[in-house]
């Protein structure tokens, strides 16, 4: 990666970060949980950019100017509603399993 490329990465999460300070405190606290969450189990393509959490942030953005509350949004289940934003998305758990059953057919 050229270091161009990595000042252009951090621009882009400086600004990202300052939107999401720009939530309310209770948006902000469940983005954070999801951007927890989706680094842990996290689809394989968020690696490659904040397409996903800028998705997110800007349907929060959207929520809020219209009011809603954040649980209104994402339900009481924050994992389940992650869960559901990356159901046809490969993981880094996917890859695991992938791996382990290649292991395991390799030794048959």
């Amino acid at each position: 990666m050229s270091i161009k490329k990595i000042i252009e990465g951090k621009k882009e999460w400086r600004a990202h970060v300052s939107r999401v300070k720009s939530l309310p405190q209770d948006y902000q606290i469940v983005y954070k949980e999801i951007q927890k969450y989706l680094f842990k189990v996290g689809p394989v393509e968020l690696g490659e950019g904040i397409g996903l959490l800028s998705e997110i942030l800007a349907f929060f953005e959207e929520e809020v100017a219209a009011g809603k509350g954040v649980l209104e949004v994402t339900g009481t289940d924050v994992a389940t509603f992650c869960d559901s934003l990356i159901e046809d998305s490969k993981t880094y758990a996917d890859l695991y399993q992938e791996s382990v059953k290649q292991k395991i057919d390799k030794k048959k």
